[in-house]
């Protein structure tokens, strides 16, 4: 007997990217409901290959009793009111938006870094998903800072447009389209052009001159990994259809050498290690995109600190940034805490 599941913001594209998971990884459902807002009701998405598809339904009006799992992708405000609604009726929620990454009675789970920390669910019946860019990053730091204790992080990101929607994905190629046929280009969506550039600015700027994306990197690596490690980040929208990939300067307390940290991160769960010392021996996001592994290149020692590591790595932020992750969490629960049985 399988699971009923209930993606809400199914039409998005992480909504989307969930149900084409779920299908790839044949998760045990019986039923899976594609929710979304009043203006996608009664739209028809695919689900998977096989040709099923799934009528939407409004999330004004839909009832959570009588289900296991809700995959929550439709931002914040959404989370904020329907999420504790599903929640009180029994349905375990997981929750791709930032608003109860911090809440401490709300684990933040990547499966592969943190498995453990899901038996908290029970305190509120909400899981949290990570930022897209957290979770590739812990996914390369976790086995390296069970070997030798990460001390330090300094991480820049290099984040593409898909994740900030389809808005952002719609203005970069329209803005690359104006240039080569000479048309005006006034940003919108973004503070400045984003075809042919990048922008250092990600999410709101806070007091103190970071973005809340780069706050989210500190505080969600810390609750994920070890509150112990300091981490600063500098986060750069790209012009990347999809993939986020990421500049890593590690500092441990032990020694550690590359060909030490090759080895482990060739045997990590999650993890690709694509590292030749030649032209092209390293993966880009083009490369990455459809693929639900977190791919680690350019592993090399930094000589300017003791014991350090400079690491590239890249994913698909839609994969294993939000969706994959979700879905990991769900099989996750399943496994270990749901009692019906796959």
């Amino acid at each position: 007997m399988g699971y009923r599941i209930a993606v809400v913001g199914a039409t998005g594209n992480v909504g989307r990217e969930i149900l084409n998971i779920l299908a790839e990884r044949q998760f045990p459902a019986d039923e899976v409901a594609a929710v979304a807002s009043p203006r996608s009701t009664g739209d028809v998405i695919d689900f998977g290959d096989s040709g099923e598809e799934l009528r939407v339904k409004n999330i004004e009006h839909f009832d959570f009793a009588g289900y296991d799992i809700a995959l929550f992708a439709a931002g914040s405000k959404v989370s904020k009111t329907y999420a504790p609604i599903a929640a009180a009726a029994g349905c375990t929620v997981i929750d791709n938006s930032s608003l109860y990454r911090m809440d401490p009675d709300v684990p933040l789970i990547v499966p592969e870094v943190n498995a453990h920390a899901i038996a908290g669910y029970a305190k509120k019946n909400i899981i949290a998903n990570p930022n897209c860019s957290t979770a590739q990053l812990v996914v390369a730091l976790k086995p390296l800072h069970d070997a030798a204790r990460i001390k330090r992080v300094v991480v820049a990101t290099y984040q593409s447009v898909s994740g900030s929607g389809k808005a952002g994905m719609d203005e970069l190629f329209e803005q690359s389209r104006n240039i080569f046929v000479g048309d005006t280009n006034e940003p919108s969506h973004y503070t400045k052009q984003i075809a042919f550039n990048v922008i250092p600015h990600i999410d709101v700027f806070l007091d103190d001159g970071s973005t809340k994306e780069e706050w989210k990197m500190v505080v969600e690596t810390k609750k994920i990994l070890d509150p112990k490690i300091k981490v600063t980040a500098t986060c750069v929208r790209v012009p990347v259809f999809v993939g986020h990939s990421e500049a890593v300067n590690i500092e441990f307390e032990d020694e550690i050498s590359a060909a030490q940290a090759q080895k482990i991160l060739r045997e990590s769960p999650g993890v690709m290690l694509v590292d030749k010392r030649e032209d092209g021996g390293y993966v880009t996001p083009v490369e990455c995109v459809g693929d639900y592994a977190t791919f680690v290149s350019r592993v090399r020692e930094d000589p300017t600190v003791e014991n350090g590591l400079s690491l590239w790595v890249v994913s698909d932020n839609l994969r294993k940034g939000a969706a994959l992750n979700a879905v990991q969490i769900a099989e996750l629960l399943g496994r270990k805490h749901l009692k019906k049985a796959a």
